[in-house]
């Protein structure tokens, strides 16, 4: 008996063989899992339309509606619209960026700064996108420069705040030892500030990327003859929802593809940051 008890040793056999199979298989069903209500809400919605519990005039199938993309995308169509769209939101959040993290580092940075800004900035930043589009259409009219402003407007809030808040919760010693070697300005900007500062800095880029996008949306919904926010005006006012359904999904996925990759950028910049410091 002890003799085949020495012969097969417990210890001998492995534990889990191909543990990352494992994790793999369990990616794949919390995967599909994710998936598995909106699917069943197309497979529902295309039965309602066909038993015509919902008139299609009212709320077209989902064959419908990927039709209907399937021919925006072979026409040029929905990427000429998003593509304007894109470079809105990209020239508005370089300018509401730029702003955002020189009010954000002279904040931070300054207790006089702070004194004097950041009460004006508090109250400003009360007043929604929505509330400043009527005044910069009265001062800039409605061309692009209005979708830049108001785009750069909702970028500037939270990057600001962000950037603030970042520099004021870097531990003091870290400061400290910026001063123990005498370090100029511009070096402990590079050194010790940007670089102990920078998650809260890309928190505030990703939310204000969010922001930025919905606020295109918004406005290219009032004020525009272009971009996929006027793709939804055009297929309301041609009754044509199918259109409109389309519009939406896009502006969805793209605000999802934006969140998911800055995400995981800030992912990887708060590790850098666990190794750095």
């Amino acid at each position: 008996m002890s003799t085949l008890q020495a012969s097969h040793p417990l210890h001998a056999f492995p534990a889990r063989p191909w543990p990352g199979l494992a994790r793999a298989l369990r990616r794949v069903a919390v995967g599909g899992a994710a998936l598995l209500l909106p699917a069943l809400l197309l497979v529902v919605w295309q039965v309602a339309v066909e038993r015509h519990w919902v008139s299609a005039q009212i709320l077209p199938p989902p064959s419908r509606v990927l039709e209907t993309f399937g021919e925006l995308w072979a026409s040029g169509d929905l990427w000429f619209q998003l593509s304007i769209s894109l470079q809105r939101v990209l020239i508005g959040s370089l300018i509401g960026g730029a702003l955002g993290l020189l009010l954000g580092l002279a904040m931070g940075l300054s207790r006089q700064a702070e004194a004097y800004l950041l009460p004006l900035f508090q109250a400003l930043s009360q007043v929604p996108v929505l509330g400043w589009i009527p005044l910069l259409m009265m001062l800039v009219g409605i061309d692009e420069a209005l979708k830049y402003l108001v785009i750069a407007k909702a970028v500037l809030v939270p990057l600001t705040l962000n950037t603030f808040s970042g520099i004021r919760s870097i531990p003091p010693s870290y400061l400290e030892v910026a001063r123990v070697y005498r370090l100029g300005l511009l070096l402990r900007l590079r050194r010790v500030i940007l670089p102990a500062a920078l998650p809260s800095i890309f928190t505030g880029v990703r939310f204000a990327l969010t922001k930025g996008w919905i606020a295109l949306v918004t406005v290219e919904l009032l004020a525009s003859s272009e971009g996929i926010g006027y793709l939804m005006v055009d297929g309301r006012q041609m009754f044509q929802l199918d259109l409109v359904i389309v519009a939406m999904l896009v502006i969805g996925l793209v605000g999802l593809v934006l969140d998911q990759g800055l995400a995981l950028v800030e992912t990887r910049l708060q590790r850098w940051q666990r190794q750095a410091f």
